[in-house]
């Protein structure tokens, strides 16, 4: 794809940058050439984005040749609310504070070019920013509250505005820009399609270890695709790939449904996809969704604050609560009386309008199927935590959170529980899932569905082994042939 800067005068830019042609912006409306062009990769430089300057229509024609462009017109629009940029920086708390902690005073105001700062201590701060508000030329705005560092603006700088003793930096950071644009992900091989794989190093306890990335790397490389493992702050980065795979835990109110979103958005081939995380990560809509279908379930009831009186009548103590957003056993809570039911449904129902209460169903593990395009994958049981109801406990010393497991092959799992995960899961979408479900006298029963499901080293693979990783790359592999067009396999 060719890069292209567009800046108001050729001698805005301080200098030439390998990797990228410099037009005018009246050279770039103006030229029919560039209504024809298609792999066209747009940097807007202009002086100005104001509504119906050149440098708006710009961005706004480049979106309509579709041409990827950089910033794009919603981007400009999120500059001028507030409420956005408070929104969208949440995400950044931590790099935040730590990267301000040291300063003096109560301003400061950091230059982002190309996604750099000149100051490397604000390297991962000003990355992860140009990850959520992508403009080549940033200046953000920070004051300090009572509560910490707060953004309070954010927005494009013009050329004409970097300072004459940051220019030598602007065109050094911008020439690391292009060129790891021209030698990214290329190979001996020359493979395909290309493959990001996001994790959180920081998470304590991710959908996938150090140990199985490292294997599904190994797989996809193997089926010419070519793998590489990214974070929060290459986000920015994402268009250039042909497929996006999470594994770190899925929200939507963290960066991987931002990531699913851009992802789907560019036309990459998701894993897990933003429709699936949004109905997967809310309890409250899958109760209604597999009561709706007759899918089996402990008897549930959506409560809010007028019904909550129904639960100790309908479902008896202990009773589970459960937070519309929870996941891996956190947000879930038993209670055995009316005392704590009434305090942990104040504490839940002040972040939420709606509560799911599900009937206690006690057993001494919980199975999950992993699905995979609507096919079954494999099958674990995962054993309660010692002294805990869950498989899961949080509270726990550190090497005591989670029980025992047992990884069986498909044909050794009760057919029963692998039909109702199926016909659970399919009706959520066709891509990775994993149902947990308990085996209870009266039949298998659906406790949720993940969209996100644990593939940890010696765990879930234990049956597969490499094949468990081969199947989910393929899949990959199979899908992107599918969107290009291809008709030949890899």
């Amino acid at each position: 794809m060719q890069n292209l800067i567009v800046v108001s005068r050729l001698e805005d830019l301080p200098g030439p940058i390998e990797g990228a042609d410099v037009v005018t912006a009246r050279s770039y409306l103006t030229d029919p050439d560039y209504t024809r062009v298609k792999d066209l990769r747009v940097y807007n430089l202009c002086r100005s984005y104001r509504y119906q300057s050149a440098g708006y229509y710009v961005s706004l024609l480049a979106e309509a040749r579709g041409h990827s462009i950089l910033p794009g017109v919603a981007t400009l629009q999120d500059f001028r609310s507030i409420s956005v940029i408070k929104s969208m920086s949440e995400d950044l708390e931590y790099l935040i504070q730590k990267g301000l902690k040291r300063l003096q005073g109560d301003e400061f105001t950091l230059s982002i070019y190309f996604g750099q700062n000149l100051a490397k201590q604000y390297e991962a701060l000003a990355r992860a920013i140009y990850g959520l508000f992508e403009a080549p030329l940033l200046r953000v705005h920070f004051t300090r509250t009572k509560r910490g560092w707060e953004i309070q603006s954010v927005g494009p700088v013009s050329l004409k505005e970097i300072p004459e003793n940051h220019r030598d930096s602007l065109l050094a950071f911008a020439q690391a820009f292009f060129k790891r644009r021209a030698v990214v992900r290329r190979s001996k091989k020359q493979p395909k399609y290309s493959l990001a794989i996001l994790v959180d190093p920081d998470e304590p306890a991710p959908p996938s270890d150090p140990k199985a990335i490292k294997r599904f790397v190994r797989a996809a490389e193997s089926l010419g695709l070519e793998p590489e493992v990214i974070t929060r702050s290459d986000y920015s980065y994402l268009p250039e790939y042909d497929g996006l795979f999470i594994r770190a835990t899925t929200s939507v109110t963290n960066m991987t449904y931002r990531f699913a979103r851009k992802a789907w958005a560019d036309g990459l081939v998701v894993i897990d996809d933003p429709q699936s995380i949004l109905r997967c990560t809310n309890k409250v809509y899958l109760a209604e969704l597999l009561e709706r279908h007759k899918i089996p379930t402990p008897q549930s009831i959506v409560i809010h604050k007028d019904n909550w009186e129904r639960i100790p009548s309908e479902l008896g103590f202990p009773v589970i609560l459960k937070q519309p957003d929870s996941s891996f056993s956190m947000g879930v809570v038993k209670v055995s009386d009316s005392g704590s039911l009434k305090t942990t449904l104040e504490e839940f129902l002040n972040g939420s309008d709606f509560v799911v209460a599900q009937r206690y169903t006690p057993t001494d593990y919980d199975w999950r199927i992993g699905i995979l395009n609507q096919k079954p994958l494999f099958a674990c049981k995962y054993f309660m935590a010692r002294g805990h109801w869950q498989i899961y406990n949080w509270q726990a010393p550190s090497g005591h959170r989670s029980g025992k497991w047992e990884t069986l092959a498909l044909e050794n799992t009760p057919p029963e529980i692998v039909k109702i995960a199926l016909k659970a899961a399919n009706l959520i979408g066709d891509g990775f899932y994993g149902v947990d479900l308990k085996m209870t006298e009266n039949g298998p029963m659906i406790i949720e569905i993940n969209d996100n499901p644990s593939i940890e080293s010696d765990v879930e693979d234990l049956v597969l082994k490499d094949q468990l990783y081969a199947q989910i790359m393929g899949y990959f592999a199979w899908r992107i042939q599918l969107k290009k067009g291809s008709v030949n396999g890899i």
